[in-house]
């Protein structure tokens, strides 16, 4: 497909029901997002930022760009950057690792002999551009200190292949740094050497514990045979309809081993679904034990 060519003098015009219903149709049926249109105006001004970045004049035009074989290649991964909401934070909704280092973490070292260690894996779904899962690696190598009995992997997942690349080079603004106790401060982050672009860097040792992957929660995210000791997937099915919410808790389910556990976020619920899991603490939920 051919862009028209663009006019600087242009301005993009406004997004039309017709368009919005394009783009709203792709973004429910295939990323899970209600996208009511209401949002209509939200759209437009992310999309805008294409755009004119790609010096396209009209939204009718963007669209069939983005759905045409060359920009589904080259442009649909950047849409979809440029309308998913990527707000995370080191140590967000601190109660879950605090339950995570002080009850759940002990509780599994102990059921297991010293002739029977596993390794423990860990799901970050939705992992945004990476604080998660580095808090998950922090807390899970301060209770190995602690025991010396734990082996551990963290798989790190997102539809967003723009926040994965933020995530795999670990590279934050200082303040960022800022939820994250002053000890593990110490041991963890890496100031830059160019002190001017005051930024941290998740050190090497750490990151090596945490695999990053693209994978859209509305597909089979995983293979058949990768099953999870704990998965958090905090703050992202409230973007999601609840019939596509129950759809996406279910395959959660089906990729925890028995006894396993779902950590979700403060504002989201499992109250009146149909999955089968049991809570045990504040938006924590454990499958059934065989």
């Amino acid at each position: 497909m051919k862009i028209p060519d663009y006019d600087l003098n242009q301005h993009t015009d406004t997004l039309s029901r017709k368009t919005f219903l394009r783009f709203s149709t792709y973004i429910q049926s295939e990323l899970g997002i209600r996208m009511p249109e209401t949002k209509m105006s939200m759209l437009q001004s992310r999309l805008q930022k294409r755009l004119r970045l790609l010096e396209i004049n009209y939204f009718d035009d963007y669209c069939d760009y983005v759905f045409s074989t060359a920009g589904r290649l080259n442009e649909l991964d950047a849409m979809v950057d440029a309308i998913t909401t990527n707000k995370t934070d080191f140590f967000r909704e601190p109660q879950h690792f605090d339950y995570l280092s002080m009850t759940l973490l002990p509780r599994i070292i102990k059921s297991c002999s010293s002739n029977n260690l596993k390794t423990i894996k860990v799901w970050s779904a939705g992992c945004s551009t990476g604080e998660e899962p580095y808090t998950l690696a922090m807390v899970l190598n301060e209770v190995r200190a602690r025991f010396n009995e734990l082996h551990y992997s963290i798989l790190a997942t997102d539809i967003s292949a723009g926040v994965l690349q933020t995530a795999i080079t670990g590279i934050y603004d200082h303040e960022k740094a800022e939820p994250i106790p002053i000890q593990l401060r110490k041991k963890y982050l890496l100031r830059s050497k160019d002190r001017k672009k005051d930024l941290i860097r998740i050190t090497p040792q750490l990151r090596a514990y945490v695999k990053f992957r693209q994978a859209n929660l509305m597909k089979e995210a995983l293979g058949a045979k990768e099953f999870m000791d704990i998965i958090f997937c905090r703050n992202v099915i409230i973007y999601f309809a609840r019939p596509i919410q129950e759809k996406v808790l279910n395959r959660l389910y089906r990729h925890l081993v028995p006894g396993g556990f779902l950590f979700i976020g403060h504002s989201e619920t499992l109250s009146g679904m149909n999955v089968p899991l049991t809570q045990v603490s504040s938006t924590i939920y454990q499958k059934r034990a065989l």
